[in-house]
């Protein structure tokens, strides 16, 4: 019972927004009272917090499984990128934004974590792109994956990227053609029109 509150409660803070989702709606989707709920969290803070885990743990787990396919890394990103978007449903309802806002203690937690998963996932897609001369061998991986995470942290922030303006989808393409032109080689850049004429 417990997953299944998490997985409906995923799925409605994505849609609907973290502050916009009642216990009493979570308990009506889910079809039972809200005492079951609070028999598992005693209340919304701690389901929010049980939930940015939950995803954040099904989202990794799937990230790593398209690392261990040893794709062409450029492809890599762009496989991850879809996948994420189609977990995170196109982060219509801006649930970092919503995090940092409303549950701020939460969002300083799961950041902390996405950095550190995320970090040694793009040192590791850097490394092999040097290897196989598709990014330039003279680069910075430490600070790269730095800027990377900064950068894909800052698009989701809908005060400088109304998502009215721009899908999260399309914000994405941007922010990764934007990165791989600065570090790919001649080989790289080929492989990136590739990819990006797929879409």
């Amino acid at each position: 019972m417990r997953d299944k509150i998490l997985e409906k409660s995923s799925e409605l803070f994505l849609n609907l927004g973290f502050k916009s989702v009642t216990m009493d709606k979570i308990a009506s989707d889910c079809g039972v009272s809200k005492k079951t709920i609070y028999k598992y969290f005693k209340n919304k803070t701690e389901l929010v917090a049980a939930v940015a885990d939950f995803m954040f743990s099904s989202i990794c787990t799937g990230i790593d499984l398209i690392c261990v396919l040893k794709k062409n890394p450029i492809e890599e990103i762009f496989e991850i990128k879809r996948f994420v978007i189609s977990n995170l449903k196109d982060e219509k309802s801006s649930p970092q934004y919503q995090l940092q806002k409303y549950y701020p203690k939460i969002y300083t937690s799961l950041s902390r974590k996405q950095f550190g998963v995320m970090q040694n996932c793009v040192i590791e897609n850097l490394e092999n792109g040097i290897q196989q001369g598709i990014y330039r061998d003279k680069i910075d991986t430490e600070f790269i994956s730095r800027i990377y995470f900064s950068g894909m942290m800052s698009i989701k922030d809908k005060d400088v990227f109304p998502l009215d303006h721009y899908s999260m989808n399309t914000l994405m393409d941007k922010y990764l053609n934007y990165h791989l032109r600065g570090i790919c080689t001649e080989k790289g850049i080929e492989q990136l029109e590739n990819q990006l004429k797929q879409k």
